[in-house]
């Protein structure tokens, strides 16, 4: 008896990573990363929020994590992009902190969370010991809330 194996391959995608140093720069030369990424795939139309989404989540890193350097990955996929930023401060956990009413500030990962398709927090393991966090996003075209500029 002749058996048939179909298998589907994985959709293509690129990947574009950027190292930098956690500095108050960082969120300007990661906003740039990302749109040149986006324009190199010919995602132009995800620039604006990907823009706004990375600033925030670089913000929170130079802001609260305690590491010399973070990482920006761009994943492009058939239908989507994930954009990840990632520290190696397991300790300093993401999430919005209580502020007093009227301080400003505390609302970048709500910002992410409303521009983008999809978001989250990925733990960063090294074996069996947790080593740092990534906070991702996911946009694809047509997202509920696009920026208007």
């Amino acid at each position: 008896m002749s058996a048939c194996i179909v298998t589907a391959a994985a959709p293509p995608k690129e990947t574009y990573r950027l190292i930098a140093p956690v500095a108050p720069g960082t969120a300007r030369l990661a906003r740039e990363f990302v749109t040149a990424s986006l324009v190199a795939a010919e995602r132009q139309p995800l620039i604006e929020n990907a823009r706004i989404c990375v600033s925030d989540a670089v913000a929170n890193v130079v802001r609260h994590a305690r590491v010399p350097e973070l990482s920006v990955e761009v994943t492009v996929r058939a239908a989507s992009v994930i954009v990840g930023v990632r520290d190696d401060d397991p300790g300093r956990l993401p999430w919005p902190a209580a502020r007093p009413h009227g301080e400003c500030g505390g609302r970048g990962l709500t910002l992410v969370r409303r521009l983008s398709h999809a978001s989250g927090i990925r733990w960063v393991w090294d074996e069996l010991t947790l080593v740092g966090k990534q906070v991702w996003f996911e946009l694809r075209e047509g997202d509920p809330e696009q920026v208007v500029t």
